[in-house]
């Protein structure tokens, strides 16, 4: 798959952008494991040409995680477009254009897929960034705002006629939100297009090696996003990329192999940002590990309750001393 002159090679698989979650240090982990592409955290255009501080370090980007690409959000054309420009000046490897966020502080306030409910400012937005650099420019959305307007394979046809040189379709509505099971066929239905020649990246409910060859396989698709799956588990793009290329599982991560690469995580987040603020970043990461284990409910409130790094690592020690060896069965 090519975006531009990058070439992802076969059956790419891409780390899905994630805010409080795809930082430089996580994207690197996930690179090391076998992803393909990272993304940024989302980025807001009108925070971004205001210089804000928080926001200025989501475009730092690690030589060793790319290929990367910067992904922005916005309702109105010129904030988009100044902070277009910004970004190029970051040096992605391309620039994606969010238009699938559906949290109510984004989707409600018009921007992210609030957009799918304004198509003619979407579609405007578009093809003013893709005049305005020199990079390749991608956009990532949904089906449509909600059941009855599931507007997509029009909507990707006129994507693609304003330039842009990629798509990601999420296969949910706005008002799913992450409820219910994502819906592919719609995803495979504009892969299968005739008329589209640019890439379709296909994103929602990847929880696992065998649905990720299943998306290839049966829709078609140039290249599969994970997000969430990838949330406390960095380790999927190696079990993914390995059954894509043998046809076979790897076992199962052992609870001392996952602390391992947990503490791994964990300092890398510490040193990006600070102890205090680097634990609780990794809380969203450990909140959903180790799941199954017997009467484990105490040490999962002590490990997402501990503010101190010691601590942490105490609680760590014990969960692998106690259940080291086990194996937990993916989803």
């Amino acid at each position: 798959m090519k975006i531009g002159n990058l070439d992802l090679g076969k059956q790419p698989v891409l780390l899905a952008p994630m805010e409080d979650v795809t930082n430089p240090p996580f994207r690197v982990l996930c690179k090391r494991y076998g992803a393909d592409l990272m993304y940024t955290e989302f980025i807001s255009s009108d925070a971004l040409i205001r210089s804000v501080n928080r926001t200025m370090k989501k475009l730092t980007i690690l030589e060793e995680e790319r290929p990367v690409a910067i992904q922005i959000y916005g309702k109105e054309v010129d904030p988009m477009v100044e902070a277009a420009k910004i970004v190029e000046e970051a040096k992605p490897d391309f620039l994606d254009l969010n238009f699938g966020c559906p949290v109510r502080k984004v989707a409600g306030k018009g921007a992210g897929s609030g957009m799918l409910r304004n198509v003619p400012q979407l579609l405007k937005i578009t093809e003013e960034v893709v005049k305005a650099v020199d990079i390749p420019v991608t956009v990532k959305t949904r089906l449509g705002w909600d059941a009855d307007s599931k507007i997509i394979v029009e909507l990707a046809e006129q994507l693609q006629d304003v330039g842009i040189a990629g798509l990601t379709i999420h296969g949910r509505t706005r008002c799913q939100m992450y409820k219910g099971e994502a819906d592919w066929t719609l995803i495979g239905e504009v892969k299968n297009n005739p008329r589209m020649h640019i890439p379709i990246i296909g994103n929602g409910d990847i929880t696992n090696p065998v649905k990720a060859k299943e998306a290839f396989k049966k829709y078609g698709v140039d290249a599969i996003m994970i997000g969430r799956a990838a949330v406390g588990k960095p380790w999927i793009f190696r079990d993914v990329k390995h059954y894509l290329k043998t046809g076979e599982l790897l076992p199962p991560a052992t609870v001392a192999q996952q602390v391992d690469m947990l503490k791994e995580q964990i300092d890398a987040a510490i040193d990006w940002i600070d102890e205090r603020r680097g634990i609780l970043h990794m809380r969203r990461h450990m909140a959903g590990m180790f799941k199954g284990l017997y009467n484990f409910k105490q040490t999962r409130i002590d490990m997402l309750r501990a503010d101190h790094y010691d601590d942490l690592m105490l609680i760590l020690n014990k969960i692998a001393s106690e259940w080291g060896e086990l194996q937990i069965e993916e989803d």
